[in-house]
This record gives structure tokens, C-alpha cells and sequence, in this order.
């Protein structure tokens, strides 16, 4: 006579067992995640805080609840509102200028010619160079209107035509928004050029292949096929590039120090001239908040577009 088995006994699906299991996977990650909200969150919720307090230290005896009031200062300040105008443009600016000698670089770079591997290693260069020391070296080396490299060079061309001398211009003074652009465009230009170089070599040569065998030009080539395949890297490029440079502090400080007047004074720097100057804690506390806020909307698209690029290369 046939015995029956006895059924096989359930696992035990959300048991204490099972989650002892899951919590043994995630121990490890645990310092870091206490450590990651100690270092930021933290912070934060203080910066909050104080961001509704009327606090100047110069009035210790003056701090109270505010509320709002901070917020609608940020938004109502004349120098607060050129201070985001002028981050606008100088955001803008950085970003398209580099975009574009960035793609540029990066078809150059893309193509096979002698001494490639150097070419490449000397235009990442000025992206490995500290903030503060590409300011002082084109504030310095560049733009002083005594020594710089520019007005020698302009000298040397009146010279040459047959002048006595150039004119001495103090292109820090004269143009204070495009010299500090300029240096920035110099330092961010390697960023957007390895970014789309990767996007470059991504494409799938049999598509650029069979372009070619139909006859299409190389513009044709870039335009319909090239571009679109770089729509998602050049949308990573923009947003990472004015995450980054939105944050702008030591190209400022070193170059231009806000001047002349407010002419370069972004909303990190008028933070810093708010806390350090004005000793104004809760007007700067909640300029900070706004500055995080506009970053993490920025970083949400960001993100958005780096993890479609991770599904596309699955997707291969």
C-alpha cells in the first residue's frame, strides 16, 4: 500500500526569521547611513531652524521667531534678487559656452590621429586643477592688466603693426562677469567633454556604418544620428554642470570678490557677504535653504536622466 509524504513545510514568509535575515543584510550599511544623515540631514534641520529666527549677532539680545519673514526677505532684497540674476547668467553662460567647445573637443577626440592619448590628457588637465588655484592663475597670470598674458599678447600685436604700445586694459575691472566666465568655462569644458566623448563612443558602429554605405555626409551623419544619440548625455551635461556650477564660490572670491558694485555677485557669495559681513544667520540660513531647494530639483531631473541611460545600456 502507497504511503502519501507529508507536504513539505511552508517557509515561513515574513517571519521573524526572515526579517532577522533581512536586517543581518543591512547591518552593514548602517554606520554609513547614520553617519550620511549626522553629516547633512542634521545640519539641515538646524539650517531650518534658524533660517525662521531673527538672528544678528552683532544684537545678541534681539533674536526671536520670525517665522516666514527671512523667506520673503530672500525674495524681496534688491541685492538678493541681482544676486540670483546674476547667478542666472553666470550659470547659463558657463554651461552653454562649455557644452558647446565641449561636444566640439569631444568629435575631435573621437577621431584616430597621432599623439590622441596626450591630446586628450592635456584638455582634461584643467578640470584636475584646484578652484582656487585656476582663479589665481587667471586673475594673476591672465588678466593683470601689468603682467598678464593677455595685454602681452594684445601689446605684442600693436607692435607688430607698428604702435608704440597697446592699450592697458584691466579686464577684471572693464568685464568682471566675462572674466570670471571665461575661467570657469576653461575648468568646466574637460567636464562636458568626457561626458559626451563617452556618448560618442557608445554609438553602435554598424548604424554609422550603414549610414556611411547610403551615402550620407558626415553633417548628415551628425545631425540626424549623432545628435539624437546625445540628446540624454547632453541633458546629463547641462544639469550636472549647473548643479556644480550654481555653487560657485572661489572663482568669485579670488577674481572679482562681487565687484565691481554687485556686477559678479552670485547667491553663494551673497550668502557669505549675508553670514560674514552682515552677521545676518537667519536671512543667510534661509537663502541656503532656497539654494538646496532649486539644487535638489535640479538633481532630481539629473538623477532621472542617468538612470534611463543605465536602463538603455541594459537594454543593449
Amino acid at each position: 500500500m502507497a504511503t502519501i509524504a507529508p507536504p513539505a513545510p511552508r517557509a515561513r514568509t515574513g517571519s521573524g526569521v526572515d526579517r532577522l535575515e533581512k536586517w543581518r543584510r543591512r547591518a552593514p550599511l548602517l554606520p554609513a547611513l547614520v553617519f550620511l544623515v549626522v553629516v547633512t540631514q542634521i545640519p539641515f534641520v538646524v539650517t531650518l531652524v534658524i533660517s525662521t529666527l531673527h538672528w544678528n549677532v552683532l544684537q545678541p539680545g534681539d533674536k526671536g521667531f520670525v517665522g516666514l519673514d527671512n523667506y520673503q526677505t530672500v525674495f524681496t532684497d534688491e541685492r538678493l534678487r541681482n544676486a540670483v540674476k546674476n547667478t542666472i547668467v553666470l550659470t547659463a553662460s558657463v554651461v552653454l559656452i562649455s557644452l558647446l567647445l565641449g561636444l566640439l573637443l569631444a568629435v575631435l577626440l573621437d577621431r584616430r590621429f597621432p599623439g590622441r592619448g596626450l591630446a586628450r590628457t592635456l584638455l582634461i588637465a584643467p578640470f584636475l586643477v584646484m578652484p582656487v588655484a585656476a582663479a589665481l592663475l587667471w586673475k594673476h597670470a591672465i588678466y593683470n592688466p601689468d603682467y598678464g598674458l593677455l595685454n602681452g599678447t594684445l601689446n605684442a600685436i600693436w607692435r607688430a603693426f607698428g604702435a608704440a604700445e597697446g592699450p592697458q586694459l584691466d579686464w577684471v575691472s572693464d568685464y568682471p562677469m566675462p572674466a570670471v566666465v571665461a575661467a570657469l568655462v576653461w575648468q568646466w569644458t574637460p567636464f562636458m567633454m568626457l561626458i559626451l566623448l563617452a556618448g560618442l563612443q557608445a554609438q553602435p558602429g554598424d548604424v554609422l556604418e550603414a549610414a556611411r554605405v547610403d551615402g550620407a555626409s558626415g553633417l548628415g551623419i551628425f545631425r540626424y544620428i549623432t545628435l539624437p544619440h546625445l540628446r540624454q548625455y547632453i541633458e546629463l551635461s547641462v544639469l550636472l554642470g549647473s548643479i556644480y556650477i550654481v555653487q560657485t564660490f572661489d572663482a568669485i572670491f579670488t577674481i572679482t570678490q562681487g565687484g565691481p558694485g554687485t556686477a559678479t555677485t552670485t547667491l553663494p557669495y551673497e550668502i557669505y557677504l549675508t553670514m560674514f559681513r552682515k552677521y545676518e544667520y537667519g536671512e543667510a540660513a534661509a537663502a541656503g535653504v532656497v539654494v538646496v531647494i532649486g539644487t535638489i530639483i535640479v538633481a532630481t531631473f539629473a538623477l532621472r536622466v542617468i538612470s534611463s541611460l543605465f536602463r538603455e545600456e541594459m537594454a543593449k
